[in-house]
C-alpha cells in the first residue's frame, strides 16, 4: 500500500516558514512590517509564479530591497526556515511499521523542493519523491503520480493521496480514480465535479484514518 503525499502546507508549513521569511527580509532592508499583509497575499500560498513575486517586490522596493536579497529569500528563505512537527514525523514512522510506502509528489524547483525535503529530515521518512520541474509534469498530470509510486516501488493502485489542493491533489487522484484525502487548514470544500474521499483537518489525522480504515493488501 501506497501513500502519495504533497509537501507544501501538506506535510510542511510553507506558509508560515515563508511569513516567518518575509517578516524577516523587510526587517532587514528597514521596510514596513504592514507590507507582510501584502506580500503574503502577493505570494497567495505559493501559487504566484516565482517571476511574478521578484517582478512584484522589485517594483514596490526599488533600490531598498537589493535585488540579491529578493533572490535570496526567494530560493531560499522558505526552505531554511521550514520544520517537521513531531505529530507528522510520528504518523510517517507509523505508516512504516504498518507496511506502507509513502512518496511526496510537489510541484515546484528542483533545488527548492528538494532542500525542503533534506531541512526537515523527511528524505529518511519517506520511501522518495517526485518534484515537478525535474519531470516535466505537474500534479494533476496522471504521469508524476506514476513517477512517484514507482520510486517507492509500489503500484499506483494501491495509493491513497493526500494533499491540501483541491485541483492539484485531489483532482489528480479522482482523474486516476484513487482514494483520496483533503487538508482543509480550516477551508469549506467548494468543487463540485468531484470530492475527496475523506476530508481531515491535517496530515497527521488523515495518515491515521488512512491506516485505520484501509486494509492491507499484497504488495
Amino acid at each position: 500500500m501506497l501513500l502519495l503525499l504533497d509537501l507544501d502546507n501538506t506535510l510542511i508549513d510553507r506558509d508560515a516558514a515563508f511569513r516567518a521569511s518575509a517578516a524577516a527580509l523587510l526587517a532587514a532592508h528597514g521596510q514596513p512590517a504592514a507590507d507582510l499583509e501584502w506580500l503574503m497575499g502577493v505570494d497567495a500560498g505559493g501559487y504566484t509564479p516565482r517571476a511574478s513575486v521578484a517582478a512584484a517586490l522589485a517594483q514596490r522596493y526599488r533600490d531598498a530591497v537589493p535585488a540579491a536579497a529578493v533572490e535570496w529569500f526567494l530560493d531560499n528563505g522558505a526552505a531554511e526556515r521550514v520544520r517537521l512537527t513531531e505529530p507528522v514525523r510520528d504518523a510517517l514512522i507509523d505508516a512504516r511499521s504498518a507496511g506502507w510506502a509513502s512518496a511526496i509528489v510537489t510541484n515546484g524547483r528542483v533545488a527548492q523542493q528538494t532542500a525542503k525535503i533534506q531541512n526537515t529530515g523527511l528524505d529518511g521518512l519517506v520511501n522518495g519523491w517526485v518534484i515537478s520541474e525535474e519531470v516535466g509534469h505537474r500534479k494533476p498530470s496522471a504521469e508524476i503520480f506514476r513517477v512517484a509510486a514507482g520510486r517507492a516501488g509500489r503500484p499506483l493502485g494501491s495509493a491513497w493521496m493526500i494533499g491540501d489542493s483541491a485541483a492539484a491533489d485531489i483532482g489528480g487522484a479522482h482523474a486516476l480514480g484513487l482514494p483520496s484525502t483533503w487538508i482543509s487548514l480550516g477551508r469549506a470544500w467548494s468543487e463540485t465535479a468531484y470530492r475527496p474521499t475523506v476530508i481531515e483537518a491535517d496530515i497527521a489525522a488523515a495518515i491515521r484514518h488512512v491506516l485505520a480504515t484501509t486494509p492491507m493488501a499484497p504488495n
